[in-house]
């Protein structure tokens, strides 16, 4: 019962960690588009050619893991890491490029 109860917890903090990676990955792109934020010019295309890859990923991984048997957050887990990692390793990326202070 206890475990089951961690399990759900663990689940939504993926969930959580994957809306604030996203949400500042979102806010470095922003940033870079108005010029104040150091990105590279293939960013636009990238951010738009990264999607289709992690999304495919994570529905994968989230089917297999239902045909599979497994309990709901486990699903959950293998929908949200794929798209985790992405948003992180982009966040990661960007936040490297820091500001662009050549006005």
């Amino acid at each position: 019962m206890f475990s089951q109860m961690l399990e759900w917890q663990r689940s939504a903090l993926k969930v959580a960690s994957l809306a604030a990676e996203a949400q500042q990955v979102v806010a470095y792109r922003t940033l870079g588009m108005a010029g104040l934020w150091s990105v590279d010019p293939s960013e636009s295309m990238r951010m738009v050619t990264e999607k289709t890859p992690a999304l495919m990923q994570s529905w994968w991984d989230a089917s297999r893991a239902a045909m599979g048997g497994a309990a709901p957050e486990r699903v959950v887990m293998a929908w949200a890491g794929p798209l985790e990692r992405k948003a992180r390793s982009n966040r990661k990326r960007l936040a490297k490029r820091g500001p662009n202070l050549t006005f």
